[in-house]
């Protein structure tokens, strides 16, 4: 039997019903129209085409810097749960 490359992600998708899923996504996507995640998107399109030599990393609102994906969305390994609610810089 030939290898096959299901997907490109480490992470595997989570499974759930199709009326669950649905739930999820509209979810997800309600949170990502809240005035602060569509602020904090549009600042961090600024800040990439202001310095485009920082492709593949995501901006950090919280030190105001370009830091990798995983150092940033880890919280510098502390975790996620202690950031929640937080004010961030947002020029």
């Amino acid at each position: 039997m030939p290898f096959t490359l299901k997907s490109q992600s480490p992470l595997l998708k989570q499974k759930l019903s199709p009326k669950a899923a649905k739930d999820k996504a509209a979810r997800d996507l309600a949170y990502a129209k809240t005035d602060d995640r569509r602020t904090k998107k549009a600042h961090s399109q600024r800040m990439h085409r202001k310095h485009p030599g920082n492709k593949g990393k995501d901006y950090d609102h919280e030190d105001g810097r370009f830091e990798s994906v995983k150092q940033n969305r880890g919280n510098e390994g502390e975790g996620t749960k202690k950031e929640s609610g937080k004010k961030y810089k947002i020029k």
